[in-house]
This record gives C-alpha cells, structure tokens and sequence, in this order.
C-alpha cells in the first residue's frame, strides 16, 4: 500500500531534481543548526514558495539526526475530511517525487491497539496535503528515516499526548505540521500569531486550543507531551505570506519551533 503524493506539482515542484535543488536552496538560507537535534520541531505546511522560508529552519535544526535513520512521528490536521480521531492509513510506503518512506508499521500497530481514538482510515490522507508537504524537507535533511503518520480529526488532544507518552522512545523524533493564523491583513496577523507563539512557548496545550492555527490540535498534542517530558521550545523563525507575496491584506503566518 503505497500513499501517492496529492499535492506535487502544486504546493511543491513535482520534478525530482527540481523539487531536490528548491529544498536544498531553502535549507542553505536558513540558520545553520546547533551541535545537537531537537526532540520535536514545528513547521509550516503551505505552498513552499510562500512557507518554505520558514519551514526549512525546522527542518535544518534535524541536519544532526542524518544518518541515525529515526522513526519520525509526523502529525497534522486534517483539512479536507472530517472524522473522529487520529488516522494513521493502512500504508506501508509514503512516496514523494524524492522516492518512497517507509511506514514503521511496527509502532502504528501499536498505537492502534493501544485505543480506539487512533484508525487505520486511509480516506483522510488520499487528498491531504499536511503531512505530505514536510516530507521531501525530511527526505532532504534525514535521508533514511520511518514514518509514523498520524492525521488529526476530531479528538481529544491531551489523550493524544498519553498515549505518545507511552510510544515515543529515545531517538523518535516528533514533527508538529501547522500553520498559524489565516486570511487577517498582516498587522493583525502578526498580533494573533505572537499570543498563539507565547501559548506553545509556556507549553500551555489547553490554551493553545483557542488560538488560531489549522494544526493546533496536533501542536497541543506535542505541547502536553513536551510538559510531561521537560522539553522546552524555542522559536526559530516566524513570517507571513505577505513577507514572500508583497499581499499584506489577506495573510497565513507561519513559524518554525524547535523543542529541547
């Protein structure tokens, strides 16, 4: 069972060497990582010209874990669907126009016998595009790596949070796929985007519920995971569309986060 890419050749380029080269040009912009890799990161999932700015720090703070081959708990809101839980897909393979991923089949079976808020539904993920777009960045920085994909419904975020409490081990690494506030003039994006920033910063999960972003609820499902296990976040980068359009009327923030 292979999961086809949905979104190449519009949020990103579809050609492989062409998608391989915009990464690596993002990835060279951004900051160079510190010595050590974080335990999670945060990163935007729109259209690479617009988010890939700010995504690709997420992204270049992994560089360390290159060669270590992790299994990546990827995790994303589900914009097209609606359903109850979390959806990890019957997919043994995820595949980008930079080849296939393997899914760690392993842990998902044991996140799906561990409760029902997690299924095995594939039809969430067919035309789903936050999970997708962060993987050629992964591909880019990690090279080889396994996949848990996990597609947030409806469902409780802090019951989430227990159950990866259980299943996440040392040397897992958790990606967090959201974007933050949506279609506000630049100003007021901004000004809803520091309080939502502030929130995840004082890993506060509950209040990071009524802020405005498309992935809150995987992102306060790391927050709970965050405060259980000590690790702290740093902001690494923010913008809005508007820095890459010049459109300052009608803007997506974005920003990238790394957790220690």
């Amino acid at each position: 069972m292979i999961r086809k890419p949905a979104v190449a050749g519009s949020f990103y380029p579809a050609e492989p060497m062409r998608l391989a080269k915009m990464v690596d040009e993002l990835l060279a912009m951004a900051a160079s990582p510190p010595a050590h890799a974080p335990k999670a990161v945060v990163a935007p999932h729109a259209g690479y010209v617009y988010s890939g700015p700010v995504a690709a720090y997420s992204f270049r703070a992994l560089e360390p874990l290159a060669g270590r081959k992790p299994t990546v708990f990827l995790m994303g809101p589900a914009h097209y669907l609606a359903f109850e839980g979390v959806s990890t897909g019957n997919f043994t393979f995820w595949e980008t126009p930079l080849g296939q991923i393997p899914v760690d089949t392993e842990r998902v079976g044991e996140l799906l016998e561990r409760s029902a808020v997690f299924t095995s539904a594939d039809e969430p993920h067919l035309p789903e595009h936050s999970l997708e777009v962060e993987l050629p960045f992964l591909q880019a920085v990690l090279g080889e790596f396994s996949l848990v994909p996990l597609l947030f419904g409806i469902t409780d975020p802090l019951a989430v949070a227990a159950h990866l409490e259980a299943v996440v081990g040392p040397g897992d690494l958790v990606v967090v796929s959201t974007d933050l506030s949506h279609y506000h003039s630049d100003e007021v994006a901004r000004k809803l985007d520091a309080a939502t920033i502030e929130t995840a910063l004082e890993l506060d999960a509950a209040g990071l519920l009524q802020r405005e972003a498309c992935g809150r609820h995987p992102w306060a499902t790391l927050t709970a995971l965050a405060a259980t296990r000590g690790w702290r976040p740093e902001l690494l980068a923010y913008a809005t569309s508007g820095d890459t359009s010049g459109d300052r009327s009608r803007v997506v923030g974005y920003a990238s986060l790394r957790y220690d």
